[in-house]
């Protein structure tokens, strides 16, 4: 993988790792929590995933492509799960789900 795209990759799996923790912890303040429990728990887990991708990505491990996959798969996931909510919170880490999503697909291609 060329150094620039996996700094790319790597900046777009912690800025969707951010967007996520903003987003669960927002979520958490809203008035209907109960429904918004599963975005809750969508955004814990790509948050987890993007940091172990990202951490990986940066030791250069022989698991990279598998990584990115799964984080694909999550971040997708997430950004399913977010966009079923008007909350601006929701609806930005839906968007940097998305773009983290891309990134991984580039380097599958």
């Amino acid at each position: 993988m060329q150094a620039h795209h996996r700094l790319t990759l790597i900046a777009a799996c912690n800025a969707c790792a951010d967007a996520c923790d903003h987003c669960a912890a927002a979520c958490l303040h809203e008035p209907d929590l109960p429904h918004l429990a599963h975005c809750i728990a969508m955004d814990m887990d790509c948050a987890a995933i993007c940091r172990v991708t990202a951490a990986c990505l940066s030791r250069q491990t022989p698991f990279a492509r598998a990584l990115t996959a799964a984080c694909s798969l999550a971040c997708e996931a997430c950004a399913l799960a977010c966009e079923r909510h008007s909350h601006d919170h929701c609806q930005r880490c839906a968007e940097a789900c998305r773009q983290c999503a891309s990134e991984c697909h580039q380097l599958a291609a």
